[in-house]
C-alpha cells in the first residue's frame, strides 16, 4: 500500500462518517429552516430546496403503516452485509471500502432519521425541469446510490482482472 492511497480503514470510515455528519446536519437546517412543502429556488427551476417528509423508501415506495418499522429492519440487515463485505475487502482495496462507506454510510443516515422522526425520512433536494421532477432526495440517497455505482464497477474490475487471470494472464 502506497502512502498516496488511503488505507482500507481511512477510506470506509471517513467516507461513512462525512455521509452520516453531512446527512444530519443538511436534514437538520431543511427541517427547522424550511416550512414542509415551500420550495426555493437554487438554481432557477432545476435545483429547488423543498422539505419533505417520506414515510417510506425510496420513489415513495411504502408497505403499510409498519413501513418505517420495516424498511428499518431491512435497511439494518443491508448495513450488517455491508459490514462483513468491508471486513472481507483486502487492506489495499480502498476503492471498495470507500464505495461500500458511501453506501454504508447512507444507509445508517437514513435508518437514523427514520428511528429520530416518525413522519418520515427527510427529502429535500428536488432536481427537474418544469412539472417534471425526479422524487426528492437527501445525502443519504446520493451516498447510497454513488457508493452503489462506484462499488459496481469496482466489483466489476475486480471480476475482469481474475476472469483475465484464468484464462492464462490475456485478456479477452
Amino acid at each position: 500500500m502506497t502512502a498516496s492511497r488511503p488505507a482500507k480503514h481511512t477510506a470506509f470510515w471517513g467516507a461513512l462518517l462525512l455521509i452520516v455528519a453531512t446527512d444530519a446536519g443538511t436534514k437538520y437546517l431543511a427541517h427547522t429552516r424550511i416550512a414542509e412543502g415551500d420550495t426555493i429556488p437554487l438554481l432557477g427551476n432545476a435545483v429547488r430546496l423543498t422539505l419533505l417528509y417520506n414515510p417510506g423508501a425510496a420513489f415513495g415506495v411504502q408497505l403499510g403503516g409498519y413501513s418505517r418499522w420495516i424498511f428499518t429492519v431491512l435497511a439494518s440487515g443491508i448495513l450488517i452485509w455491508l459490514f462483513a463485505m468491508y471486513r472481507e475487502a483486502r487492506l489495499g482495496d480502498w476503492g471498495r471500502a470507500h464505495a461500500l462507506g458511501l453506501v454504508s454510510g447512507g444507509a445508517l443516515g437514513n435508518i437514523v432519521n427514520r428511528l429520530w422522526s416518525e413522519r418520515g425520512v427527510v427529502d429535500w433536494i428536488d432536481v427537474g425541469v418544469g412539472s417534471h421532477r425526479w422524487p426528492a432526495f437527501n445525502v443519504a440517497d446520493i451516498g447510497v446510490s454513488v457508493g452503489a455505482c462506484v462499488l459496481a464497477v469496482v466489483l466489476w474490475r475486480a471480476d475482469s482482472v481474475r476472469g483475465a487471470g484464468t484464462q492464462g494472464g490475456q485478456a479477452t
